[in-house]
């Protein structure tokens, strides 16, 4: 496994990270439906056996039970890893997510994650998604606080624009940015990397594989089933689908003269940015992480990346 410092006061984290939105199973946040504990546990293990350091979730997903079970799963390795979590998205009794990110309410959040992943401190929180009714800075502050209070290590954020960093760096360094990153999503590339690369600000992308697009399995012909938000997503479905899986065929090709699978490449693309700490992968099952571990030693060349930028940006 290879490593690399987050941001410029952040621990040395894996280049490959464990995603934990599918071992939530059914519930908020996790569209992939019901999810095997077991299977889910087995799949950490095999995780940390490839010397995979840094394993991300949310209280949001599976409405906690991720958490739960990432807790479990990494126990008697606590020592060994950067456990992340996110604050800012809360459920009532429905069960339905709303974002809030208020001063209290982020500091009770953290409680809960604690008290769910069986820790008395979390590597890294981050604020899941912005909350336009508070303002950023007073989010900061109590992420401040935790850190202060000893229950936080390391602050940061997803989903925020230049903005909101900017804002938030007013009350405290921002250890890392979570923004979604991909070869068919690579709008973080014009603002987002560039300032986090000036500022020390740590980046781990989520969703490299633009979820599933650019796994190869897909077909002008794929349909998802309605409770899946792909089915209502513009990229998965109708023109933009048959778009998008035209260019991930001339992308396989590229793959193919690396002698690497597509995801390998989908993957190398996102480290060979000099702003990307660790690339996040969504797992169910071992063979999830375990068979895009060969991307980090795929160096791609200015030559490559160029070809990919333009099969991704055509029309």
């Amino acid at each position: 496994m290879k490593y690399r410092k987050l941001g410029k006061n952040g621990p040395e984290i894996s280049v490959i990270g464990f995603g934990s939105w599918a071992i939530g199973g059914a519930g908020w946040a996790s569209a992939w439906g019901s999810q095997d504990d077991l299977a889910s546990i087995e799949s950490v293990r095999a995780a940390l056996d490839a010397g995979v350091t840094f394993y991300d979730t949310a209280a949001v997903y599976g409405l906690g039970h991720s958490e739960e079970v990432l807790g479990q799963a990494l126990k008697a390795d606590r020592s060994k890893v950067v456990l992340a979590t996110k604050c800012g998205l809360v459920w009532n009794e429905e069960r339905t997510p709303v974002r809030s990110a208020a001063y209290d309410s982020v500091l009770k959040e953290a409680e809960a994650s604690l008290r769910r992943l069986g820790t008395d401190y979390i590597d890294l929180y981050q604020v899941h998604w912005p909350d336009t009714e508070v303002p950023a800075e007073e989010t900061m502050r109590a992420l401040d606080k935790l850190v202060k209070d000893g229950k936080v290590r390391y602050v940061g954020v997803s989903n925020y624009d230049v903005d909101l960093l900017q804002k938030s760096l007013a009350v405290r360094h921002i250890d890392s940015l979570q923004p979604p990153y991909s070869i068919l999503r690579p709008a973080a590339e014009k603002e987002l990397l560039p300032f986090c690369l000036e500022h020390g600000i740590g980046v781990v992308a989520y969703s490299p594989l633009t979820s599933g697009l650019l796994s190869g399995n897909y077909t002008h012909s794929t349909t998802f089933d309605e409770g899946d938000w792909r089915s209502r997503s513009k990229a998965h479905t109708g023109e933009g689908l048959r778009r998008n899986v035209d260019k991930v065929d001339k992308l396989k090709n590229i793959a193919g003269r690396y002698g690497i699978t597509l995801p390998q490449l989908a993957v190398a693309y996102d480290l060979a940015h000099p702003a990307i700490t660790s690339a996040i992968v969504g797992v169910r099952k071992p063979s999830h992480i375990l068979g895009v571990l060969p991307a980090m030693d795929v160096a791609l060349d200015e030559a490559t990346l160029a070809e990919i930028r333009a099969i991704a940006s055509a029309e």
